[in-house]
């Protein structure tokens, strides 16, 4: 909850700290919500408190952008791939990641406190459609095409890819976790939904 996300569909992705956009509300809100609101929020007028302040990026993401999707890490959730011992990114309990979904099929994956780009996914071949994060802080991706597969990612595995997921017969639109995540479903053009455990 600490931060917006959105894209008007071009090359450009904005991030504003969630305080920001709620600030702005209550300035053009009735003075009856300010009240009661701003008793809520804390106050920010330190020094220290202004050097971790979360700021607005703007990300040019190269491609148009058709889906979004916030991640976070829980450090106890480690890789699914046991075999490899060191990895590029070692993510920590304060990390938020935001994954792009783009026209060219490739996914990129930015740090949202300071607005650079991680990991660069490519294996699809057509329009990410739908991007959703494992809910358990595992950052697992799972990323849904027009290519008419679902893959999903391991993140804390540096990006790779640990499965394709096909059984749709044309596009796949969008997909979602079970809040256990242990239940993945999606939907396609053939207006099918299909489940997959994922173990």
């Amino acid at each position: 909850g600490s931060y917006f996300a959105w894209s008007q569909g071009h090359r450009i992705v904005k991030l504003v700290p969630w305080s920001q956009c709620l600030n702005n509300f209550l300035l053009h809100g009735t003075k009856n919500v300010a009240n009661a609101i701003s008793t809520r929020l804390p106050r920010q007028n330190s020094d220290s408190s202004q050097k971790n302040k979360p700021c607005e990026h703007i990300i040019d993401c190269g491609d148009i952008v058709w889906s979004l999707a916030f991640g976070s890490s829980v450090p106890e959730k480690q890789s699914r791939c046991v075999n490899i011992e060191w990895h590029r990114f070692k993510f920590g309990q304060d990390q938020l990641l935001l994954a792009t979904g783009l026209n060219n099929g490739r996914i990129k994956i930015w740090d949202v406190y300071t607005g650079k780009l991680l990991l660069n996914l490519m294996d699809h071949t057509e329009v990410v459609r739908d991007l959703t994060f494992a809910p358990d802080g595992s950052l697992i991706l799972v990323s849904a095409s027009r290519d008419k597969t679902l893959r999903v990612w391991d993140l804390k595995d540096d990006g790779n890819m640990m499965k394709v997921l096909r059984g749709h017969q044309n596009w796949v639109y969008g997909c979602a976790f079970s809040p256990d995540s242990s239940i993945l479903c999606s939907v396609g053009a053939s207006k099918a939904v299909v489940a997959a455990i994922l173990v």
